[in-house]
């Protein structure tokens, strides 16, 4: 492929509208983006002749944790309005049996605004931005045994931007969320802490994407604090529509008691643009 094509073919791949599917994705909790974080890019794949509504996609994420014995598997669905406004939901089931939680489900409602487009203002540097709010709710039994409550808010802005210059193209995005989860919010909610949160994303070709993606652990109380979460993975956009990815992440040692996490394992997602 010749060079000065690797930026075209990059901008189709990853905004869904030619021969690959793409990013954003449907993340854990529905809203645009990776695995754990969002992007600045709003979801949904965009009709011609109509500006008001996108038609939806969906996302599937199965996450096995064997050092905590969790199996977490989240199902999604997001869209956006106006070219401006991304609604999402997700349905999230844990079973942590190892916990004494064999079964609980957490729901998260997102929504999005995208206050500044990619390369706004006539530019080739300018990133998206986004600002959004993520309400989560979860059933989980431990929530109360340990004071907390069940249901919370996230607070984000982040920017991303696709880097078109370099040999080949590369994704970044980095944001800041104000949150009150207690392991990404399936234990429940209590006091707001802040963290930030990262991407990065090569495209060694037009359909196969290679990434890091970081989530800060926010202390959100005294004696409570997240452990930071990481994970290294490789997005197929098998066609227009489909995108498979696989993953291995890590969210922290589960025997540490300063900071909560419970272990590494793998992660596969399948999403489907409509």
């Amino acid at each position: 492929m010749k060079k000065q094509n690797v930026g075209f073919v990059a901008a189709v791949v990853l905004s869904g509208v030619s021969l690959f599917g793409g990013v954003p994705l449907n993340s854990l909790d529905g809203a645009g983006g990776i695995a754990f974080n969002p992007l600045a890019y709003l979801s949904g794949v965009k009709v011609e002749g109509n500006e008001w509504v996108t038609k939806p996609q969906i996302g599937a994420w199965y996450v096995k944790l064997p050092d905590s014995n969790i199996e977490w598997s989240s199902y999604s669905v997001s869209l956006s309005l106006a070219n401006r406004v991304e609604l999402s939901y997700a349905s999230n089931l844990i079973n942590a049996k190892d916990y004494g939680d064999n079964s609980i489900f957490a729901n998260t409602i997102g929504l999005k605004v995208q206050l500044v487009e990619e390369n706004a203002f006539d530019t080739a540097w300018v990133p998206a931005v986004a600002i959004g709010v993520k309400y989560r709710h979860t059933d989980s039994d431990t929530t109360d045994a340990l004071g907390l409550k069940h249901s919370g808010a996230d607070y984000y802005i982040v920017a991303t931007k696709l880097i078109t210059q370099l040999p080949k193209p590369v994704l970044v995005s980095v944001g800041l969320q104000r949150s009150d989860e207690v392991v990404y919010g399936a234990v429940g909610h209590n006091h707001y802490g802040t963290g930030f949160f990262a991407n990065i994303d090569v495209l060694p070709s037009e359909n196969v994407a290679i990434g890091i993606e970081f989530q800060q652990g926010m202390k959100v109380g005294d004696d409570i604090e997240n452990a930071n979460y990481w994970n290294g993975h490789v997005a197929w956009f098998v066609t227009k529509q489909l995108t498979l990815v696989g993953a291995y992440v890590n969210t922290g040692n589960k025997d540490k008691t300063d900071k909560l996490g419970v272990g590494d394992g793998f992660v596969l997602s399948a999403q489907y643009q409509f």
